[in-house]
């Protein structure tokens, strides 16, 4: 073990941003009541043009949180959401952190089978949930824990003008509302949860080392697990990010939300970062270039987390349309590399910054980004956020430190990394490691870097196997279990190959059964039935064999090497 030395990232750092942070103390739901008490007047939350104040959303908070301790709701409980981007979504979250609950996100495009794998870990007996995904849940076999779930009509928070639009008898009103909203029984409506009288001071609320988050990712096995955030973790990268950007003053800013707010990416930099800045969050249930450019033409974006594809569409949709993208001062581009080709059109059109962070679910996510600055530097992730310390060492061994300049694994601690994985030791215990003398522990990140020295950070490869497209994990693993149960497949090896537009493209190398033939329209409708549809691979390559080790694993760093010089050649 060695003593943990320099830090020579501070020294690139922007104008204004401190080396150090003093950490927020309470939790995330005082992380909100500051902006409701400073900003009562000011909007939180802007949906289809229907605004809700700081002081509304608090008061929503309240009694959300009132309804769901009638309902039964305690401290240490975990409450599932399967909601997309909505006001409801934004009070749902904060009201079960007032209990000292615990928030379980979800993807609410999930398949049944997707979102079964995560409740049987987690073991939620509330669910908070859009209404077009209850059918799904109420589908559960008997051994899934689910004993209440509130069903949410989103519609109930957009403008009366637009939802008596939706309810003309017309194809496209028809259409529109069925893409959003439809019956359930069987379920407690949200509307009830949110007529409670507020709830009452004297209900204990959480600490800063409670747990807040559980936020399920892939790991090197392929087994989502639940990373445990706390109020500390969450609050802390919430103010590692106001910190990064001392340019943009609380009470002023403007973020869109088009990024999923289940996803950790967008919940940190919209669920929290921007609650806690008072700011007003525009949301977005889904990205549409058409509805983003709509907004920008009235109230232009302060801040624009997102991912490469949508800048690049929403750069190409502006210039069609001859709106100007003027005045969005920040963008935030993580969760897969970011070009040149990407970056120097957007810069042109806005007049703002473009640039890289990195982090992970287990991170909070934030770690690095790039400063906003004339000094940040294409090609690279950035640098570690305030009060973050990184290490690159040797991968098989990470006691080891690599040399200032040479690629290895990166090691990270913080105020945002996370204590373990729900209900898993072994796992927990896997990824953490005294890489040094002083006693505490490093997070092992599973990442390939290189750090310059300017205290840059590149990441060369992962050890990992995930493959990212357009900003997702996928597990190789699941989608080679899923093509594996087609008829006619014997084997299957999954990797990412390298795509401009999504980051990575889902290719699968498959083994037919003896005499079997491949029809890969069908292998692909299958996986779509078990498989989100960003999972589902774009491409199918037919092979004798796939290379195996010694002890019969298939090396997907092997096929995919044989993919990649194929396609060279």
């Amino acid at each position: 073990m060695t003593n943990y030395t320099p830090r020579p990232w501070l020294a690139s750092y922007a104008d204004g941003v401190p080396h150090e942070i003093d950490l927020p103390e309470g939790s995330l739901g005082d992380l909100v009541q500051h902006s409701v008490e400073e900003f009562g007047e000011h909007v939180a939350l802007e949906f289809f043009g229907a605004t809700t104040t700081y002081a509304h959303l608090g008061e929503q908070i309240s009694r959300a949180a009132e309804g769901l301790r009638l309902l039964g709701v305690q401290k240490g409980d975990p409450v599932a959401l399967v909601l997309p981007n909505a006001p409801q979504h934004i009070v749902a979250f904060y009201a079960v952190l007032r209990l000292g609950a615990i928030v379980v996100e979800h993807n609410p495009l999930y398949t049944p089978r997707e979102l079964r794998h995560q409740f049987e870990d987690h073991g939620a007996r509330f669910v908070i949930a859009w209404n077009k995904v209850v059918a799904t849940i109420q589908a559960f076999p008997a051994d899934v824990a689910v004993e209440t779930i509130i069903s949410v009509d989103v519609t109930r928070a957009m403008p009366l003008l637009t939802r008596t639009m939706l309810r003309l008898p017309v194809a496209k009103a028809r259409d529109s509302r069925a893409a959003l909203t439809t019956k359930v029984r069987g379920t407690i409506p949200w509307k009830n949860v949110v007529a409670a009288d507020p709830i009452k001071d004297g209900i204990a609320r959480p600490g800063a080392d409670d747990v807040a988050l559980l936020q399920y990712t892939s790991g090197t096995t392929g087994t989502p697990k639940g990373a445990t955030l706390t109020h500390l973790n969450l609050t802390a990268n919430a103010a590692q990010a106001r910190a990064w950007v001392p340019t943009v003053k609380r009470g002023t800013a403007v973020v869109y939300a088009v990024l999923p707010m289940f996803h950790a990416y967008g919940l940190t930099l919209c669920l929290t970062f921007a609650m806690s800045m008072g700011a007003r969050l525009v949301l977005f249930p889904k990205f549409d270039p058409d509805l983003v450019l709509a907004v920008v033409k009235k109230r232009p974006a302060t801040f624009l987390p997102a991912v490469p594809p949508i800048y690049e569409r929403l750069t190409k949709a502006a210039q069609a349309q001859g709106v100007s993208l003027a005045g969005i001062e920040i963008a935030i581009s993580g969760a897969m590399p970011l070009s040149a080709d990407v970056v120097e059109p957007w810069e042109a059109e806005t007049g703002g910054y473009l640039v890289e962070g990195y982090g992970l679910s287990e991170t909070s996510p934030v770690l690095m980004a790039n400063p906003v600055a004339p000094n940040r530097r294409a090609g690279t992730v950035g640098l570690p956020l305030p009060n973050t310390e990184v290490r690159v060492v040797d991968p098989d061994d990470p006691t080891v430190e690599r040399p200032s300049g040479e690629a290895g694994e990166l090691l990270v601690r913080g105020p945002q990394v996370f204590g373990g994985y729900w209900r898993k030791p072994d796992e927990t215990a896997a990824v953490f490691v005294a890489a040094t003398d002083d006693g505490d522990d490093w997070f092992r990140t599973g990442d390939i870097v290189r750090v310059d020295a300017d205290g840059f950070v590149c990441v060369v490869d992962r050890i990992k196997e995930l493959i990212i497209t357009g900003g997702f994990n996928v597990s190789p693993s699941e989608v080679e279990e899923c093509l594996r149960a087609f008829p006619g497949i014997a084997d299957a090896a999954v990797v990412g190959l390298p795509d401009d537009h999504s980051g990575e493209q889902i290719v699968a190398v498959v083994v037919l059964e003896p005499g079997a033939s491949f029809d890969e329209s069908a292998a692909r409708a299958y996986a779509r039935e078990s498989l989100t549809a960003y999972k589902v691979p774009k491409r199918f390559v037919v092979v004798d064999e796939l290379p195996t080790s010694l002890i019969g694993k298939v090396l997907r760093r092997e096929v995919r090497t044989r993919l990649l010089d194929e396609r060279e050649s």
